[in-house]
C-alpha cells in the first residue's frame, strides 16, 4: 500500500457536512491515493445524520445528498476493524492527554499497524 491517508470521523463529517470549509483537507481527500478509517466512523457518521435529522436540523434532501456523499466516501476507504489488539492499544494510547474514547479508538486504529507500511492522517 502506498502512501495512504487515515480520516478520522470529525474530518470526515467536516469535509462532507461543511464543504467548502474546510479546502486543504478536501484536497488532500480527494488526492489521496488510499484512504483509511476505523469502521468506527461510520458509526460515528451515522449517528451525526440521525442526531442532526431528529433536531430538524438540516432539509431531508440535503440530509440525503450527505448520506450519498458518506457512502461514496467510505466506498473510497479501507475498513480497519476495532479488534482486541486496536482496543488493548486504545485503553493506553497518549497517556499524558486527557483523550475521550472515541478519539482513543481512532488514534489506537491509526497507530497499530502489522505490516509497516505510511499512514498520515489530516
Amino acid at each position: 500500500m502506498g502512501s495512504a491517508l487515515y480520516l478520522d470521523t470529525s474530518v470526515a463529517l467536516r469535509a462532507t457536512l461543511e464543504q467548502g470549509t474546510t479546502p486543504e483537507i478536501e484536497a488532500r481527500i480527494a488526492a489521496a491515493p488510499v484512504l483509511i478509517t476505523s469502521r468506527l466512523s461510520l458509526v460515528e457518521s451515522a449517528r451525526a445524520l440521525l442526531r442532526i435529522r431528529q433536531q430538524g436540523r438540516a432539509a431531508e434532501a440535503y440530509l440525503a445528498d450527505t448520506q450519498r456523499d458518506f457512502d461514496a466516501l467510505w466506498a473510497r476507504c479501507d475498513l480497519w476493524e476495532l479488534n482486541r489488539a486496536v482496543c488493548d492499544l486504545a485503553a493506553h494510547v497518549a497517556p499524558g492527554r486527557a483523550l475521550r474514547t472515541l478519539d482513543a479508538l481512532h488514534l489506537a486504529t491509526f497507530s497499530w499497524r502489522g505490516d509497516g507500511s505510511r499512514v498520515s492522517s489530516c
